[in-house]
């Protein structure tokens, strides 16, 4: 007998989330077998029924990114096919986001060409967190839930940083993010500041200049995206020659992909906190400064808000318990 019960499956981009996720909400994984053929194509096999069930897909888009999308659209197709009532793709970090506009001659906008592919696969609906230009949910004509970090990142200052009402300044590390920072900074009560950064080709900065005050201030910088962490080491440096006294950076994805954990190591870096949107345990391995803040707590609110038909807005202001 169907039951529209929720059913949460994972692949194999960041299991560790997904097993999170349906422990908070109290049940198993989904049965599903995702692995490679000899000749490198994705195999996916559904273990359990899901006729008229109620299923959500957790995917990050991280590590191999391209065999990760397609495992979450074949996994989507397979329920698809299997007459799921609703899919959801629950995908903390959205691949292929900061391909979201024509920047150059002859650039493609793979934003809306992964937005199209969900759709075509048989998506219905999409959550996905901290989307890096929050435009991008209009690339899709299904619901989509841009989730926020920015509650988590609150807690997680007032729990762990002493006097921060005192000493603290909310730092932005470029133009792009001063509209989170200064969200941030109202929130708590606190001063911000901005850094511009001038940059000759793509993920190396060349100039920066702050505009701000942060002399003998704890300043701590908010971003969406740590990638190669160059511009944050940059940014600390700055900050420090201007006479702040740590530099803390919370940022929601932290990708840390090339020399980012031995960039953030040879930083004026205090510590450097990321969510756990990507999985990044061997990156905490190799770097002492990383510390992780957990929303497993936030998706599996959402998910159990979609599946009753409650609104999830109340998340966006909130951190679940």
């Amino acid at each position: 007998m169907p039951t529209n019960s929720i059913k949460i499956f994972t692949g194999n981009s960041h299991p560790d989330l997904a097993a999170l996720i349906a422990r908070r909400l109290g049940l198993p994984l989904g049965k599903a077998v995702v692995s490679k053929y000899s000749n490198q194509e994705t195999s996916v096999t559904i273990g359990e029924s899901v006729r008229d069930e109620d299923v959500f897909i957790v995917q990050s888009g991280c590590g191999e990114i391209n065999d990760n999308l397609m495992e979450l659209l074949i996994m989507i197709n397979a329920c698809k096919t299997a007459s799921a009532r609703r899919i959801t793709a629950v995908i903390p970090c959205f691949p292929y986001a900061r391909q979201d506009r024509k920047d150059k001659s002859r650039a493609p906008i793979s934003a809306k060409l992964v937005a199209n592919m969900l759709t075509v696969a048989g998506c219905n609906h999409v959550i996905t967190m901290d989307l890096h230009a929050s435009q991008i949910q209009g690339f899709f004509d299904i619901p989509v839930d841009n989730l926020y970090a920015e509650p988590c990142m609150l807690k997680y200052i007032r729990d762990k940083i002493p006097n921060f009402e005192d000493n603290v300044v909310i730092v932005s590390p470029d133009a792009g993010g001063a509209k989170r920072a200064t969200a941030i900074a109202d929130r708590l009560g606190v001063d911000f500041a901005i850094i511009h950064k001038e940059r000759k080709v793509a993920n190396q900065v060349s100039r920066m200049v702050l505009v701000g005050d942060v002399a003998g201030k704890t300043a701590i910088m908010v971003d969406d995206m740590a990638d190669t962490a160059g511009t944050l080491g940059h940014a600390a440096k700055t900050l420090r020659e201007h006479g702040a006294l740590e530099v803390y950076a919370i940022v929601t994805h932290g990708i840390l992909s090339g020399k980012a954990t031995s960039n953030i190591t040879n930083s004026p870096l205090t510590r450097v906190v990321v969510t756990n949107t990507v999985p990044h345990a061997s990156k905490i391995a190799e770097c002492a400064k990383l510390d992780t803040i957990d929303i497993s707590a936030t998706l599996a609110e959402a998910i159990r808000r979609t599946h009753n038909g409650e609104s999830v807005s109340y998340l966006f202001s909130h951190a679940p318990e």
